[in-house]
């Protein structure tokens, strides 16, 4: 694997077009993340100073490369350049974890030697799509996931043999499906070919089952600051019910449990909705039911029955929420309303509304969840 030189930008940042940050120090990319969220943010209250990280590299618990073919046949793995769907290959980035890195490198080789064949988009043919790996970072389990695009895997256990070989370390590898002409990266169907299927890894001291298709913070360190700032700012003293909306595998909630007298969950992937169950009975935590439904229409029901909430937790996808979430949320009238959003742009839309049924924000946390990335987390705590 090639050295890094962390005192230079990534040599392939301008290819890859991941790290749109590269060309400044950390420094000055945290100064430019504050300014952002001071320029949308500032005329509803002060922004705190942005918590950045003590080490900004190898953050990434979760590594996907693309695996495709050159045109003289040779296999190569890598990212999607950014907006396009040319792979740029790479064996060890900045970013990524490093032990998934060199697992990726090993499976690339791993096919030549076994004779397998990337696939190709433009023809449908070849064999292996993508690998995602994911690691816990304080269990140092890690689960491998080899997408390939039909149910036939030649040579499948001489291939897991000759993989776990290498990397002893491994403790699950899923096979995933994937036959379909599409941009996503896995498909319905799923084997577990060694292991268990998944990996568990411990955040804010809840223990959390992660599955190959569930969703999990991507910088664990930076979470866990996230978190305990979103859940300090709802000043819980445990007599508050809260909701805890696009709940995923229940992180926030079970986190959040221990300080509040109740807590639902309320997520639409069926597979978040299992692993946040398992996850409640894992940790022995009694105070927190889940729901497996859209949350508008949950809360919508929730508001019609009478029911009352104290404190909303709200961590919605980069576009944000929708009206119809934050009307339900309106009309079940939280007493106060965590949102933690990954793009500021469209939380500074939500706020909006918000401020105009009534809310008054009392306080914003910018977090660098993403170093070296234009990206930057939000908490912002509005008051009824």
């Amino acid at each position: 694997m090639p050295k890094l030189d962390y005192t230079k930008p990534c040599p392939l940042y301008k290819k890859c077009g991941g790290c749109q940050l590269q060309n400044m120090t950390y420094e000055e990319q945290l100064k430019w993340k504050q300014v952002k969220v001071e320029r949308l943010l500032k005329k509803f209250g002060k922004v705190e100073t942005i918590k950045g990280m003590y080490f900004p590299y190898h953050y990434r618990n979760k590594v996907q490369a693309a695996f495709g073919m050159t045109r003289n046949k040779q296999i190569i793995s890598g990212v999607y350049q950014s907006s396009s769907h040319k792979i740029v290959p790479v064996d060890s980035c900045m970013i990524e974890d490093k032990k998934a890195d060199e697992i990726i490198v090993s499976i690339r080789e791993l096919l030549k030697s076994f004779k397998l064949q990337a696939y190709d988009e433009h023809t449908g043919k070849g064999f292996l799509r993508h690998v995602l790996v994911k690691r816990g970072f304080s269990t140092n389990e890690i689960m491998v996931v080899l997408v390939i695009s039909s149910p036939i895997f030649p040579a499948r256990k001489n291939f897991i043999n000759a993989l776990l070989k290498k990397h002893p370390e491994i403790t699950t590898i899923v096979m995933n499906i994937n036959p379909y002409e599409t941009s996503l990266v896995l498909g319905e169907r799923e084997t577990v070919l060694y292991g268990n299927g998944y990996i568990e890894d411990v955040l804010c001291g809840c223990r959390f089952r992660i599955s190959a298709k569930s969703f999990y913070q991507i910088n664990p360190t930076q979470t866990e600051v996230l978190y305990s700032k979103a859940i300090n700012m709802a000043e819980l003293t445990g007599k508050e019910v809260v909701i805890d909306t696009y709940c995923g595998i229940g992180t926030i909630g079970l986190i959040a449990s221990k300080k509040a007298k109740k807590v639902i969950g309320v997520e639409v992937n069926k597979d978040a909705i299992k692993d946040a169950i398992f996850n409640a009975k894992r940790n022995k935590i009694t105070n927190v039911r889940f729901f497996n439904a859209d949350a508008s229409d949950f809360m919508e029901d929730m508001a019609m029955q009478g029911e009352k909430i104290d404190v909303l937790f709200m961590d919605p996808p980069r576009a944000g929420s929708d009206e119809k979430f934050l009307s339900s949320a309106v009309t079940l009238s939280p007493k106060k309303i965590v949102y933690i959003s990954c793009n500021v742009e469209t939380q500074e839309r939500d706020l909006k509304y918000l401020i105009d049924k009534g809310y008054k924000v009392k306080k914003i946390q910018p977090v660098d969840m993403f170093p070296h990335t234009n990206h930057v987390e939000n908490i912002v705590m509005l008051q009824k």
